[in-house]
């Protein structure tokens, strides 16, 4: 008589056999995983690539594509808080791959173009500069989107997540 071994846990989810249509929180955790390696993956390779994290060569690209654009025109392009997209430019300004000067209407604000040297940086970026993530929520459906949108909702509900969190670009996570 053999004794059955009790399930393994993974991150606090008990383990057990499944099949292939039935959905179990594991089964569930392990498609983020692919997610998030997918993610991960994109802006580790970009790193390497140029040297820039995920989030300054989106920056960059939107800069690029609407020259003169000022930091209000990133932060909402980017949907995050102006004050990360001014770190953003900030970095972008020390490293010279933008130019950034005072707006002559308004001296408070800036518009901003891309230089030589990011357009240049920018040539040699594998897209897409959003990331991976933002590429393929686009190439959904509207019904499933719609669908996804609310069952995260309910999981960062069920998380009590601090939706502050909605405003960092997923590169900087």
């Amino acid at each position: 008589m053999t004794t059955q071994e009790p399930p393994k846990r993974i991150a606090g989810i008990a383990a057990r056999e499944v099949t292939r249509e039935e959905v179990t929180p594991v089964k569930v955790l392990r498609r983020f995983r692919v997610v998030f390696n997918a993610v991960r993956t994109h802006f580790r390779q970009m790193e390497k690539e140029v040297g820039l994290g995920g989030a300054q060569v989106w920056a960059l690209s939107i800069i690029a594509d609407n020259p003169g654009i000022g930091m209000s025109g990133i932060a909402q392009a980017m949907d995050i808080h102006q004050s990360t997209a001014s770190n953003l430019v900030k970095a972008l300004q020390k490293k010279e791959l933008i130019a950034v000067e005072k707006a002559p209407d308004d001296r408070r604000n800036v518009r901003i173009k891309v230089v030589a040297p990011g357009r240049k940086l920018l040539s040699k970026v594998q897209g897409p500069f959003a990331g991976v993530l933002p590429d393929a929520l686009q190439e959904l459906e509207p019904a499933v989107l719609k669908r996804l949108d609310q069952d995260l909702k309910r999981l960062i509900e069920v998380l009590d997540a601090d939706e502050s969190a909605a405003e960092i670009p997923l590169a900087n996570i």
